[in-house]
């Protein structure tokens, strides 16, 4: 893949992803300005991840059938009908069905993203350089879309926060998506590999009977879980330290800042260093630094950790695609890019629950301590990963 290239689908991933990220901030304002209760705005919230669960498989299948640009078209007509139908009727309800089809839209986009690059990547060397382009995408957008949203919000009305300002808001969103077909649909496509003639009929769970494959996605979550513990048990601590909000939300920037700039280094050092010797040096730093984290009160070592924190976590996701694009077979590359997604959302959804019933057993310490050794235990099966191209 040319770089001007990727750079166009990294452009892409950024415009969609920020209208997500962008209607997450400004929807909840709204319904809370409108008077609706934090309980409201908190179902509002989670139906932004909602059908990532539910779509991650479909859309990965469909992405196996047709390729990149269908479904990054009907991913961008669902995400501009979503933010638009809220200029129109900016009511809980609608705001409601937007976050479905933003949220839907880009799960899709982020699948036939990753497919079509790890498609378009030559070697293994290409793809972990490929993949870590790809991967601050989302760093980026979530940044962007926020950053605007709340501009526009502030200053483009009437008056800061009013109906019109929060219209003009949602109507910028609609146009991100339309800037992202822009930008990607000249992109070059492989042709599309066909399954074997008379192949028997398969299903994306048929995946997990591959021994690699089920590794790879059980090391991922390890790696995912990291990251969600830690952005939901630090502000906990950090309350206990007597630690400001601001404090707090700079540690944790600290962290996404570490996490996107890992990933700008390593294309540069994607010839030198295999995926498996990357996630293992992940797998132990971050065990190490979870074991280090309770015992510390001070609000600079806290972000010292978190910083090497982002370094171990943001090397991973690169090396996972890698992984998981030379270990599937070709024709399966969207339903086990599917199957990743739906997990990790899964994962997601079902962890912050576990940590806060964990932490009000055991103490926020202790969990920081049982998650850093699972992570060590975890390490054999990180040991245990192999690449085998797959060319079926």
């Amino acid at each position: 893949m040319k770089g001007s290239e990727l750079l166009r689908v990294i452009g892409a991933q950024v415009c969609l992803h920020a209208t997500m990220a962008g209607m997450r901030l400004a929807t909840p304002l709204l319904a809370l300005q409108q008077g609706y209760s934090a309980a409201a705005v908190g179902v509002l919230i989670s139906l932004f991840a909602l059908t990532q669960v539910f779509l991650a498989l479909p859309a990965g299948r469909f992405a196996d059938r047709h390729g990149f640009k269908r479904p990054l078209w009907l991913s961008v007509l669902a995400a501009a009908a979503g933010a638009g139908l809220v200029v129109v009727f900016p009511i809980f309800p609608v705001m409601c069905l937007a976050a479905l089809l933003t949220g839907g839209a880009t799960g899709a986009t982020v699948i036939a993203l990753q497919r079509h690059v790890g498609r378009s990547a030559t070697n293994a060397t290409q793809l972990k350089r490929v993949f870590s382009w790809l991967a601050i995408a989302p760093a980026v957008a979530n940044f962007v879309g926020p950053f605007v949203a709340g501009l526009l919000i502030d200053h483009a009305g009437r008056a800061p926060a009013d109906m019109l300002a929060f219209r003009i808001c949602f109507a910028v969103m609609a146009a991100f998506p339309i800037v992202c077909w822009l930008l990607a649909r000249g992109a070059h496509e492989p042709p599309r590999t066909e399954p074997a003639a008379g192949a028997v009929p398969t299903r994306a769970w048929d995946l997990l009977r591959e021994p690699m494959f089920r590794r790879l996605l059980f090391v991922n979550w390890l790696q995912s879980s990291s990251w969600d513990v830690h952005a939901f048990v630090l502000p906990v601590l950090g309350h206990d330290r007597g630690i400001s909000a601001s404090v707090i939300g700079s540690i944790l920037g600290a962290f996404a800042i570490a996490a996107a700039a890992i990933r700008v280094v390593l294309p540069l050092v994607a010839s030198r260093a295999s995926e498996r010797s990357v996630i293992l040096s992940s797998t132990i730093v971050t065990a190490a630094v979870f074991a280090v984290y309770p015992l510390l009160h001070s609000p600079l070592t806290m972000g010292l950790c978190s910083v090497v924190l982002g370094f171990a976590l943001g090397a991973v996701q690169p090396m996972v695609m890698s992984m998981l694009h030379q270990i599937t077979p070709h024709a399966r590359h969207g339903e086990a890019l599917g199957l990743r997604l739906m997990t990790i959302n899964a994962s997601s959804v079902a962890m912050p629950m576990l940590f806060g019933s964990l932490g009000a057993l055991i103490g926020i310490a202790g969990v920081f301590w049982v998650v850093g050794g699972v992570l060590a235990l975890g390490a054999r099966a990180t040991w245990g990963l192999k690449v085998r191209d797959r060319t079926d």
